[in-house]
């Protein structure tokens, strides 16, 4: 009986590991497309020659590189730290934040800036992955038919063009094909790793650490440039982090450790073996390494792959963009959500088509992998580093483990990382410079937008002047406002404050319902907002002449449904009726315009003033309904 009641779970389990593949992988699953070919690549500023001991020195560097980095840094180590069971850099930013509020140190202030810059390097990197995956796979054809090199770059936009349009349709019917898609391709790939390694057997020599250290050791000029392709393995670990809030941290691991990871060694252990047998396989390791009869399809395997790695990190680009407007570094962006069942899927229209633009404006600039591989290395490496920074600042603080065991583990882990870094550093010239703009005006932008928030912020609260005092105001009732039935609720940025478009309503129109709610949204550091702490309701003033005022709070990747939230909870809470259903809702609406603030200065002003035209429609972006909200204005400049 045992086994029969434990079979569900399994099935259950199994599921779980088959949708990480399909959405965790892509991108650090396409990599043995282009790793090597980059490494070896002529047109490298600092090329390798192809000798045997290069070969050897180069796969175990890539072998070591993917086991500390992906398996130690982030399997083992950095996905043991969680946020409410979310993960990747935005949850330690997070945990971060949190700490700050409660009066934590400078350091813990600036390391959370440190990962808004990590979260910004993300960006760059998604506008990147589509770029390079889509142009590696395509490229294929080239070793079907040299005369198609012509058609790689219009096949290259034409793919990508159609999958930033499928965008808006979500991807929950797509989604569960993704992952026996993927488990077809690490298959393929680690098929196609063990016909290389078994026509020369002497590569399995590379899987001992010795030819990584002798390769650093006796060639450090060397080595040390190629660790500016060599990081292309490990692209794509930070999503292993990011997604585990999806899918937890057991079956991310044992997909990595059971599947992803042989397969990905056998691929590399394979090229290098090709290789080794032939120099002129320089042109397309991975690609020729497959039989004659399965090139084509090869070729078309790897291009659903290499979609499906995009797919994942834009939808990891919104996913980020969407929590960073919800703490309050971006300003509110219109989101949608694509599916009814599954929360996690939502389309961010402006980002989309930026995301568009930025990967077709590298992909018609650069118009080959290789070239791209030099700014992909920069956005990888940056981000890699500073989550380990935040991961081991967080372990020190809160795991009960020796500290010089941390110290010995972050001093190895993060030699590793810089090191990685300051090989891209030497590529800055050939692209490496891209991802880190990208990353510059991202960061600017978010700062910018938190700054110029805070003032704002303390202008409105000037002119809405103290909630209770204005309700105080409200009884003994004023013959000179009328008093109609219904209900009114007005939305509010606070709790001590009254509404700006309440106070307009009663000056200009000497009029009020006679019942009246002031609601404050309230947006947690927190991803999600249990039930039991949704809601919080306080009577401001006696009996019908008084305000009822509710707090109504959601997590940063919550989307947040006002009317739903308040017709769940509300009515059991507070003995006043209010009428939700034939409810009224008011927002106060906020033109923000150019002034002399000194607090910023003029650039950012006018960077502020320019990114508040991005905001979306307060109306649906709250759910509340358009035939029954209202919304009054004011002035504020900066």
């Amino acid at each position: 009986m045992g086994n029969v009641v434990s079979r569900p779970a399994d099935v259950l389990r199994l599921a779980v590991v088959v949708g990480a593949l399909g959405v965790v992988f892509g991108d650090i699953g396409t990599s043995p497309i282009y790793t090597l070919q980059t490494v070896f690549s002529p047109t490298d500023p600092h090329p390798v020659p192809a000798t045997s001991e290069n070969v050897l020195g180069v796969v175990s560097l890539v072998f070591w590189s993917v086991m500390l980095i992906v398996t130690v840094t982030y399997v083992l180590l950095a996905m043991r730290v969680d946020h409410d069971g979310e993960g990747g850099i935005m949850a330690l930013i997070t945990l971060l934040r949190r700490w700050a509020a409660r009066g934590s140190t400078r350091i813990t202030m600036t390391l959370a800036g440190l990962g808004l810059f990590g979260a910004a390097l993300f960006l760059g990197d998604s506008m990147i992955t589509p770029a390079i995956s889509v142009l590696s796979a395509v490229q294929g054809i080239e070793v079907v038919n040299p005369s198609f090199a012509e058609w790689v770059v219009p096949l290259t936009v034409v793919i990508i063009v159609g999958l930033f349009a499928a965008q808006r349709f979500g991807t929950a019917a797509v989604g569960r094909l993704f992952g026996p898609v993927m488990i077809t391709w690490f298959t393929a790939i680690a098929a196609c790793g063990v016909w290389g390694v078994a026509n020369e057997p002497g590569i399995l020599a590379a899987l001992s650490p010795t030819y990584a250290i002798s390769f650093l050791a006796g060639r450090f000029e060397l080595a040390f440039f190629t660790l500016g392709a060599v990081v292309l393995a490990v692209t794509g670990a930070e999503a292993l982090y990011a997604d585990m809030g999806h899918f937890g941290r057991r079956p991310i691991s044992v997909g990595w450790i059971f599947l992803v990871l042989p397969a990905c060694t056998l691929s590399y252990l394979g090229q290098g073996a090709l290789i080794l047998q032939d120099r002129a396989n320089l042109s397309a390791p991975f690609f020729l390494l497959a039989p004659d009869w399965a090139l084509i399809p090869m070729v078309v395997l790897a291009t659903a792959a290499t979609v499906i790695a995009s797919q994942a990190v834009i939808t990891g680009a919104f996913s980020v963009t969407a929590q960073a407007a919800q703490l309050g570094y971006l300003p509110r962006l219109r989101i949608v959500h694509t599916s009814r069942s599954t929360y996690g899927q939502i389309y961010v229209p402006r980002i989309n088509w930026l995301l568009m633009v930025a990967v077709l404006a590298l992909v018609l600039t650069f118009r080959s992998p290789t070239s791209l591989a030099y700014a992909y290395g920069m956005a990888v490496t940056g981000t890699i580093t500073i989550t380990t920074i935040l991961f081991f600042y967080v372990a020190w603080h809160t795991w009960h483990v020796p500290r010089w065991v941390l110290a010995a583990l972050a001093a190895v882990l993060l030699t590793i990382d810089l090191l990685f870094v300051a090989a891209n550093l030497t590529k800055l010239a050939h692209g490496a410079w891209i991802p880190l703009a990208i990353a510059v005006v991202a960061f600017t932008v978010m700062t910018t937008w938190q700054r110029g928030l805070e003032v704002v912020a303390a202008r409105r609260a000037a002119m809405e002047g103290s909630l209770r005092t204005f309700v105080e105001g409200l009884s003994p009732p004023d013959a000179a406002v009328a008093v109609a039935r219904g209900t009114a609720i007005f939305l509010n940025r606070g709790r001590d404050t009254a509404p700006l478009a309440l106070r307009t309503h009663l000056e200009r129109h000497h009029v009020r319902h006679d019942r009246l709610a002031v609601v404050a949204v309230e947006i947690d550091v927190a991803p999600w907002r249990t039930d039991e702490d949704r809601v919080t309701v306080v009577h401001l003033g006696p009996g019908d002449a008084g305000v009822t005022h509710v707090t109504v709070r959601f997590g940063y990747a919550e989307r947040p449904d006002v009317p739903t939230a308040l017709a769940r909870h509300v009515p059991e809470q507070t003995g006043r009726h209010l009428d939700l259903e034939q409810a009224t809702y008011y927002l106060s609406r906020v033109e923000i315009r150019l002034g002399d603030e000194p607090a910023m200065p003029a650039w950012r002003r006018r960077l502020f003033v320019a990114t508040s035209y991005l905001a979306a429609d307060a109306a649906e972006h709250f759910g509340l309904p358009r035939d029954r909200t209202v919304l009054l204005g004011a002035r504020i400049d900066i």
